[in-house]
């Protein structure tokens, strides 16, 4: 009688069934180092972010520009009654209160041209997109005329009106800001805040003053390092923002779309009309100004898919690569009768997840097109040269060899593809299922 751990040998080397349990449970056993790359991918990607991040605040992160605004402080009275002990009777006492106006723009036009710096700035291996933005900020205020809140002219400190402008990027400012208001030139000085849009003022000489009559023009010119983006808050009761740049792949962003965009491979030009129809927020504020960070526009300066996000979504794909490559492995054993240890099996499907760990490698100093170039040919020779040992013949190993780099040049495509990636790989697998159907229609299943 033959023993039970022979028969379960001849079962498993001879049945359908057990061949196919085996490679599905050594699938499930890679999938264990697969995991173990894409973290390593995701650990990459966030090592890049932060040292990024660090290079951005040494150079001038993302820039939204809002101003000029006019602050306009005025008095306001409260009157209370108050008991006199001595009098035995009761006195009014008036106490004067300081309050200011916050008064926008009636037209705000801004001529923005942000070049792209012509050498990233690189830490290591990590390098980062910035650029410098030449600003001509031009407009006119209104008449001051705060009567809509009961605050008569004899109670505005005419003297003491000030002008101001914010910004998420002070550090990033390259020149002296003086605003030409009228025919003075008003020097700008930081302000403390705590908020995320910091603060520069100038108060408007008493030499020059204001009038409650002025209608005052003003143009400011301002050059600043930025990345990332640049944007910009529509507080014009008339705004209209025009945008150059020499970067080929802006993502125009924010509260508004440009009326006009023209992108070209040497740069791009937009441009944006917004009136205070469009937004939700008035013209004048009392006591404080609101964060209006919201309503902000412009365009993001950023490369669209970096390596790491290829890599990433090329490791999405591991799972088909591993599992239709030990699929293939298991029709050429059925079909030709030759037996592929498990160990050989793991062999194959380790060289296929050293792959993602070249890929990675190799592109944190290479273009993507390389690298993965590189890796799939250095993993394609390997199997084959594998198959071949352990497979009689040419014939299949020529085949896992022609299988596999169609399948490697299938996930190149559809990394590239953006907007059809899910309509080209549906039909890849479609394509796929089709062929493993076909080849596997003459095997017979009988012998499970």
């Amino acid at each position: 009688m033959e023993p039970k751990k022979a028969k379960f040998s001849t079962w498993l080397r001879n049945s359908i069934t057990a061949r196919m349990l085996v490679v599905g449970f050594l699938l499930a056993v890679l999938l264990i180092p697969l995991e173990f790359v894409k973290g390593l991918i995701t650990e990459r990607s966030f090592r890049q972010q932060e040292v990024v991040r660090e290079i951005n605040d040494k150079w001038g992160n993302n820039v939204i520009f809002s101003g000029p605004i006019l602050k306009v402080p005025y008095k306001t009275y409260k009157e209370e009654k108050v008991y006199i002990e001595k009098t035995k009777s009761f006195e009014i006492k008036t106490e004067e209160i300081l309050n200011h106006a916050y008064i926008f723009p009636e037209i705000l036009d801004i001529d923005s041209q942000a070049n792209i710096a012509e050498e990233p700035l690189q830490r290591g291996i990590y390098e980062s997109v910035v650029y410098t933005a030449d600003m001509n900020i031009y407009g006119n205020f209104p008449e001051i005329d705060l009567s809509d809140k009961d605050i008569k002219p004899e109670d505005i400190i005419w003297d003491k009106i000030s002008v101001l402008i914010k910004t998420s990027n002070l550090k990033g400012i390259r020149t002296t800001l003086a605003l030409n208001l009228g025919n003075e030139s008003l020097a700008m000085n930081p302000k403390y805040s705590q908020s995320y849009m910091n603060t520069v003022e100038s108060d408007i000489t008493t030499s020059y003053g204001i009038d409650k009559n002025d209608a005052l023009s003003f143009q400011l010119n301002m050059k600043v390092n930025g990345s990332e983006s640049l944007k910009f808050i529509p507080i014009g009761k008339q705004t209209r923002v025009t945008m150059k740049s020499n970067w080929n792949s802006p993502s125009f962003d924010g509260n508004y779309l440009p009326e006009k965009r023209e992108v070209t491979d040497d740069g791009f030009i937009a441009s944006w009309a917004v009136l205070q129809i469009n937004r939700q927020f008035q013209q004048q504020f009392f006591n404080t100004l609101p964060d209006l960070l919201e309503f902000a526009f412009g365009a993001n300066l950023i490369i669209p898919v970096d390596e790491y996000q290829k890599s990433e979504r090329t490791a999405k794909y591991g799972f088909m690569v591993i599992g239709l490559t030990l699929l293939v492995f298991l029709l050429i054993q059925l079909v030709s009768k030759i037996y592929i240890h498990p160990f050989q099996y793991i062999m194959i499907g380790l060289a296929l997840v050293m792959f993602y760990t070249l890929l990675i490698s190799i592109s944190e100093h290479s273009s993507f097109l390389k690298a993965y170039s590189i890796s799939a040919l250095a993993v394609l020779g390997l199997i084959t040269l594998y198959s071949r040992a352990i497979l009689n013949g040419f014939r299949f190993p020529l085949l896992i060899c022609a299988s596999l780099a169609s399948l490697y040049g299938f996930i190149y495509v559809i990394i590239q593809l953006e907007n059809y990636a899910l309509l080209v790989g549906s039909i890849g697998l479609f394509a796929i299922l089709a062929v493993i159907m076909f080849a596997s229609r003459k095997i017979d299943w009988s012998n499970g």
